[in-house]
């Protein structure tokens, strides 16, 4: 996906549309322990699942079906009057993100 290196776009601390530098930064990582993560680890280890949960085996022991092949894109703008950048609202799912 080509993005361009500048966009103008609405600054929400000048109150003004303004030229925006645009920049990627990488995603964190979830958490490796959810919270259903944590049942299933704890219920997993022959305390059964007391009627409460579905007797899934802890997350270690199986794989995640249907894993997405693409990572959402977290853009950064960065306003040229201000300097002050602001975070893309929701990302893009894109595999390739270049700027022209």
């Amino acid at each position: 996906m080509k993005i361009p290196k500048t966009i103008k776009r609405y600054c929400k601390y000048c109150k003004a549309h303004t030229e925006q530098k645009v920049s990627q930064n990488k995603k964190r990582q979830a958490r490796s322990l959810t919270q259903g993560a944590k049942i299933r680890r704890e219920f997993g280890k022959g305390k059964g699942n007391l009627g409460t949960r579905g007797s899934k085996p802890p997350i270690s022991k199986f794989k995640l079906a249907n894993k997405k092949l693409s990572k959402k894109t977290d853009l950064r703008y960065e306003c040229t009057v201000c300097k002050k950048k602001s975070v893309q609202a929701s990302g893009i799912r894109a595999k390739k993100v270049e700027f022209t």
